[in-house]
């Protein structure tokens, strides 16, 4: 089997290729500097990669572990040439992303038996979250699942148009009740005709807000709630969205989101507009929670399911 495993498809890769453009452009050419006139990889080139891969969005925790990896394999391996580096970063931080609990390009498993499968989708404002559930219940329709949305974001009027828009778009229905009104009620309801329409998937969008920590525990503990009186085991998933090209500051929404509510699964939108594409290698590493989709674009299609391997096999690969 291939490093990319064969649940990749070429045109899956070439999109994934094309969406980290910018994060490969931006790192290859700092790195080109940092080892330009060396043939060894020695301190100098080392400490030069540690501040690209913090300034790629990496983070400081999880590029220490990857440096000193490398550090070890280099101390091993006796000689190891700058012509190399890029194979052993591929090949590091593959092996660091493989020993905690980063995704196995599954994304979204429905279990047997469990139906409808609840999924309650937070982020804030801006970050792609109801484009994501449109594109995701695109996804499920084409796997033959029958799909309700809930517009819970009811603090912002175009977040329920939108959804709206993307239920006809897709062919799905759009359970809402306009804006300014109990967005715990319309989970309720979401949820409540899922069962009495035997849908296999519903999904719930939520208000995007951040101002206190408090109101945002408050709220997702209260739709929790109501929809635990239809499935008490409910919901089944919790999906953070989180815009990657904000960097460092994803991995603060995320810090915020994972206090204030159980999430259970990542996804990372916007990758192809930015150079920040290193923070999903930090965010998968940092929070242990598995990321299981990244956007690469526009189309339905290019939020893929998270392959950790491709994705650190396109990053740290040149052109």
């Amino acid at each position: 089997m291939s490093f990319l495993g064969n649940l990749f498809s070429r045109e899956k890769k070439e999109q994934l290729d094309k969406g980290l453009d910018k994060s490969k452009q931006s790192f290859f050419s700092r790195l080109g500097k940092a080892i330009a006139g060396k043939s060894t990889v020695d301190d100098e080139v080392l400490d030069n990669l540690e501040e690209i891969l913090v300034s790629s969005d990496v983070g400081v925790e999880t590029t220490l572990k990857i440096i000193e990896r490398i550090q070890k394999r280099v101390a091993r391996d006796k000689y190891l040439g700058t012509a190399e580096l890029d194979r052993i970063l591929k090949e590091e931080t593959a092996a660091l992303l493989a020993e905690n609990n980063a995704s196995d390009a599954n994304g979204i498993v429905f279990p047997e038996g469990v139906k409808p499968y609840v999924i309650m989708v937070v982020g804030v404002n801006g970050v792609g979250k109801t484009t994501t559930i449109g594109k995701l219940a695109a996804q499920f329709k084409k796997m033959g699942k029958s799909v309700i949305l809930g517009a819970a974001d009811t603090f912002r009027a175009a977040a329920v148009d939108q959804l709206k828009l993307w239920g006809e778009r897709v062919g799905v229905p759009v359970i809402a009740r306009g804006m300014n009104t109990d967005p715990s009620a319309v989970a309720y309801d979401t949820v409540k005709a899922a069962v009495d329409q035997n849908a296999d998937v519903a999904i719930v969008d939520t208000a995007g807000r951040l101002h206190t920590k408090v109101n945002l525990m408050q709220e997702l503990s209260k739709i929790r709630r109501v929809m635990q009186k239809v499935i008490p085991e409910s919901p089944h998933e919790v999906l953070l969205v989180l815009d990657g090209s904000t960097g460092q500051n994803a991995v603060v929404q995320a810090r915020e989101f994972t206090k204030a509510t159980d999430v259970t699964a990542l996804a990372i939108t916007k990758l192809d507009g930015t150079a920040k594409g290193g923070v999903v290698i930090g965010i998968s590493d940092e929070f242990k929670i598995p990321v299981k989709y990244i956007g690469v674009g526009e189309k339905v299609d290019d939020l893929q399911v998270f392959d950790k391997m491709a994705f650190v096999e396109s990053l740290f690969s040149r052109q």
